[in-house]
């Protein structure tokens, strides 16, 4: 349960101002008449029906506040307890707390109360509503298996609400409740949102009721590497969000909707620490248009594993920026395939928009729809060219999390620290490579290396460097010998490939 504590110090301090205004008071009473000891005083209010215009976002907040509502869900957990029984397990109640069971457990001996299998678990959360007919965006995390969806109103009316779809891979979810005519909010785009924009959290922090934060985006285009969601594209603001606040609306100085409060970063269980994020509401738009009309979520698939462009990989394909995303693998029978895309190449624009990198270019494929035609600009062998690709469809059972971050520290000595051995038949089974397998598998990295702080990994198979192919120890000690300016590997990783840059 969450604790307010007042500052004794300023209620001390009120204590002695209202004090002293109650003895100012006496003292002029019993003045002698005539005195000037204190003469009358002539106090002056704000009059506010006359007084100089409103400032700050007051007119904002009340249009905003009605359409954000508090959503309490609850489900059905199994607890995995067996139930209690009196025996010989249970051991001895405890002297301190025998005056609260008695002696009715015979001999010393008492039985832990029965625990059921189940227990309801109970969550809370807040919502936004996006149109009159009822129909509501939040996160899917606030009403994740929920067997019962109740939704409060800002005017304190309560209705159940049904979930008409979700998808974890976003974390956005709809629900509906069956009222008319109720207080939507204006949807923005947050296209068009920049760093330093202001942006206000709205939304029921700790069940404590509505409540309104004030800072700005931090940063746009926001990936946590996949520790939070699927697919991130998060809005970073330093607009104070904490537990409860989660799937309530994060607006601009308008009052428009351009963002679903999602997650924080906080140390251990402390609160807020300025670093929250939000589902940009395009997306959450894109979402529930999907939901609205088909019924579940589909997504393109390009069939590559994408890994960022770091400088290092840069310096070695030639490029001017660390930007883009480099083909790391392209899987087999794949769109990706189809339209010649290589490993090694980097995708630099899609449709004519730019790629800052992996993450934002899983993003823009998968907000696309299957089938779709799409037109690649990629860096191949020092030049740019443009591929047209059919987009597939994304198996929903998919992984979403698999790729490199290409992490590279520019070390002059790349790969001290790494022992390799040629790859056996046996390696190769234990591996599960193909029987013509060749490279050099990583047998030990040591953790205070450059090669590791690069993600290199024990188990790694090297099978290029610096983009020649290696075969064997030998190979591998010769071309790293001739590395200069940083090394880059070809690594296959758990049947996939991925480049290293270190």
């Amino acid at each position: 349960m969450s604790k307010i504590t007042f500052g004794r110090g300023h209620v001390a301090a009120a204590v002695v101002v209202a004090l002293g205004l109650a003895l100012g008071g006496l003292g002029v009473a019993h003045a002698q008449k005539g005195s000037q000891a204190n003469p009358p005083a002539t106090f002056k209010f704000t009059d506010a029906k006359v007084g100089p215009s409103r400032t700050g976002f007051a007119p904002v907040v009340k249009a905003v506040v009605p359409t954000v509502v508090s959503i309490r869900s609850s489900k059905v957990v199994k607890t995995g307890a067996r139930r209690g029984q009196r025996g010989q397990d249970q051991g001895q109640i405890p002297d301190q707390l025998r005056q609260f069971f008695g002696d009715q457990f015979g001999g010393g001996q008492f039985a832990i109360p029965n625990i059921p299998d189940e227990q309801r678990s109970e969550g809370l959360g807040s919502g936004v509503i996006v149109s009159p007919e009822g129909y509501i965006l939040t996160n899917n995390h606030v009403v994740d298996g929920a067997t019962n969806v109740q939704v409060v109103l800002s005017d304190r009316r309560e209705y159940k609400a049904r979930v008409i779809g979700t998808d974890d891979k976003t974390d956005v979810a709809l629900v509906k409740i069956d009222a008319g005519n109720l207080p939507a909010i204006t949807i923005g785009d947050s296209d068009r949102v920049e760093v330093g924009d202001y942006a206000l959290a709205v939304g029921n922090p700790f069940g404590v009721g509505e409540s309104v934060t004030l800072g700005i985006v931090s940063a746009t285009h926001r990936g946590m590497r996949n520790e939070i969601e699927g697919y991130e594209d998060f809005i970073q603001t330093d607009a104070a969000i904490n537990p409860g606040n989660s799937g309530g609306a994060l607006v601009n100085d308008r009052g428009e909707l351009i963002g679903i409060n999602t997650a924080i970063i906080a140390h251990g269980s402390e609160g807020n620490q300025g670093i929250g994020f939000a589902v940009p509401v395009n997306l959450a738009r894109n979402i529930m248009d999907q939901i609205l009309k088909n019924g579940k979520v589909t997504r393109a698939r390009l069939g590559i594993l994408p890994q960022d462009v770091t400088p290092t990989i840069a310096r070695q394909f030639g490029v001017k920026d660390s930007q883009g995303a480099l083909v790391g693998e392209v899987e087999a029978n794949s769109p990706a395939q189809k339209a010649g895309l290589k490993n090694g190449d980097i995708i630099l624009e899609v449709n004519g928009h730019a790629v800052y990198d992996a993450n934002q270019l899983r993003n823009m494929i998968s907000s696309m729809q299957p089938d779709s035609n799409v037109s690649l600009k990629i860096w191949r062998d020092g030049a740019q060219r443009t591929l047209p690709v059919t987009l597939g469809e994304l198996n929903p059972e998919e992984a979403t999390n698999r790729g490199g971050n290409g992490r590279d520290n520019g070390s002059d000595n790349a790969l001290e620290g790494v022992t390799v051995e040629n790859v056996t038949s046996q390696i190769a089974r234990d591996l599960k490579l193909p029987a013509s397998a060749t490279g050099v598998v990583v047998s030990d990295v040591s953790p205070a290396s450059a090669a590791a702080s690069a993600g290199l990994q024990r188990g790694d198979v090297i099978q290029e460097v610096n983009r020649r192919p290696v075969k064997n120890v030998a190979e591998f000690e010769a071309a790293v010998r001739n590395s200069k300016d940083g090394t880059l590997l070809l690594v296959n990783r758990d049947g996939h490939t991925i480049y290293v840059g270190v």
